[in-house]
């Protein structure tokens, strides 16, 4: 399988990097694997900090104040990351896009991915698509992929414990 930039793969890819940080290098490329990512090259640890860069740089744009700004931030990585689109079969498994070079180190290659298919998931669902969860106690961050675009919640034992949560204060406040 490739990670298709035009869709949410990538996105929930960098999500859970995001929210599970990997600690070496082996776990960095176990879990892109595990993704569906192919890896042309042994991961290093130089690839793990970059990861952490293109994480660092994604989580300002996850947590931007509106729109504009995350467009900016979302722009700057892109930015960074720019490299013309082209057909590759490089894994002889069919001919598909790639919107960066061939043969890229993990790190480079996590950074060119997660700007372009951030990019592709926010222009293509809505600006508001990218969140972390609505519970206080919980920051997870998620991609809204749902069909009416108003999640609010990054599971649904979240979901429920914000429920119950009101439930409960909705009791208190009548003197129950």
């Amino acid at each position: 399988m490739h990670l298709n930039p035009y869709g949410e793969e990538v996105v929930n890819l960098a999500a859970d990097l995001a929210n599970r940080r990997p600690a070496t290098a082996d776990e960095l490329a176990e879990r892109c694997r595990t993704a569906g990512l192919v890896l042309e090259a042994p991961v290093t640890p130089d690839d793990l900090d970059r990861a952490h860069d293109a994480l660092e740089a994604w989580e300002k744009v996850v947590d931007a104040t509106d729109e504009d700004e995350r467009a900016e931030l979302l722009n700057r990585m892109l930015e960074a990351s720019a490299a013309h689109p082209r057909m590759t079969n490089h894994a002889d498994t069919g001919w598909h896009l790639h919107y960066r070079e061939d043969r890229q180190p993990l790190g480079a290659l996590l950074f060119q991915l997660i700007s372009v298919g951030t990019a592709l998931h926010l222009a293509g669902r809505g600006m508001h698509r990218l969140r972390r969860c609505a519970v206080t106690e919980c920051a997870t961050i998620f991609a809204d992929t749902s069909r009416t675009g108003r999640q609010r919640y990054c599971s649904q034992r979240c979901a429920n414990r914000d429920a119950v949560r009101r439930h409960r204060a909705r009791s208190t406040g009548r003197g129950d």
